[in-house]
């Protein structure tokens, strides 16, 4: 039986601290948090925000199943922005209260931590689960290669609408979380598969900001998922429903031994140490790794 790859061991920042999550869960429905900020998203279309390092932020279903595609970006940078891959190796394909989202190189630290989710979800006789990491945003280019016809309304369309007012494009698009969606994989040949949303009004699920963000989202022009998006029952009307989002700023005894996360500590610049050149004979195995005291 093969063995995960990635391990958290000891004080392994891939583990959220446990009393953090549980603090800032218990806090819903407070007066240690403030609305910062409380908006309706109509169907099929986008919305992005700021979020400030320590911020909470809650997507709840308002009349019925939604699924809903997610980008997050550090907002002083947004070089850094969301890995959807690294965080699907380190927590596997679908996430949870207690899973974090990474970000991608030179950056590598937590972004936003999930501290509630009602669905809960688990896995299924199909062995699927929700909140998806295997599959990405829909988008038109594959929508006219599969359909033949344009549309505009696509996640990353939406995305693309949403984020162009903070000076991005369509390039800073990137792999999303699929919110509230249930996926797997077949078991004959392992293609991707979509199930209906299972939520109800009033399911959801909140993220810890834990660095300033910019995050961004798509009310999926496939709503709750029940008619497919490409050929047989395609041409069904999907049910598609607005999402509310809110920004909470917690008090601070909410967030007492939480600090904001901070980048990775490598500092070899992929060998500077040696002068950018292959080190003469054979490179060091991985065994001989330094602790980081040891870096010049």
């Amino acid at each position: 039986m093969p063995s995960a790859s990635y391990v958290a061991s000891g004080d392994s920042p891939l583990v959220a601290p446990p009393a953090v999550v549980a603090a800032v869960a218990a806090s819903a429905g407070t007066d240690a948090r403030t609305v910062l900020v409380d908006h309706i998203v109509p169907v099929r279309s986008g919305f992005a925000f700021p979020v400030a390092a320590g911020n909470v932020v809650r997507f709840t279903t308002v009349d019925g199943p939604q699924v809903v595609d997610l980008n997050v970006w550090g907002r002083d940078d947004p070089r850094e922005r969301f890995w959807a891959a690294r965080t699907r190796q380190f927590y596997g394909t679908h996430l949870t209260t207690g899973h974090r989202l990474w970000s991608n190189l030179p950056f590598l630290r937590p972004l936003a931590t999930f501290v509630a989710d009602s669905l809960a979800y688990g896995r299924d006789a199909d062995d699927a689960g929700c909140h998806d990491l295997l599959g990405t945003r829909c988008d038109p280019y594959v929508n006219q290669l599969l359909s033949g016809m344009p549309y505009d309304f696509h996640c990353h369309s939406n995305l693309t609408r949403a984020v162009a007012g903070f000076g991005l494009t369509e390039f800073d698009v990137h792999d999303v979380i699929n919110l509230f969606q249930i996926t797997g994989l077949m078991p004959d040949d392992k293609r991707y598969f979509m199930k209906t949303c299972p939520a109800v009004p009033g399911d959801h699920v909140e993220l810890l900001a834990e660095t300033d963000l910019l995050m961004a989202i798509s009310l999926c022009p496939g709503g709750d998922l029940a008619v497919p998006l490409w050929g047989d029952g395609s041409d069904g009307v999907p049910n598609c429903n607005p999402l509310h989002v809110e920004v909470f700023e917690l008090d601070e005894h909410v967030l007492t031994g939480w600090a904001p996360s901070t980048r990775a500590a490598y500092a070899g610049v992929h060998g500077t140490r040696h002068g950018l050149v292959e080190p003469d004979g054979v490179p060091p195995t991985l065994a001989d790794r330094q602790p980081l005291a040891a870096n010049p």
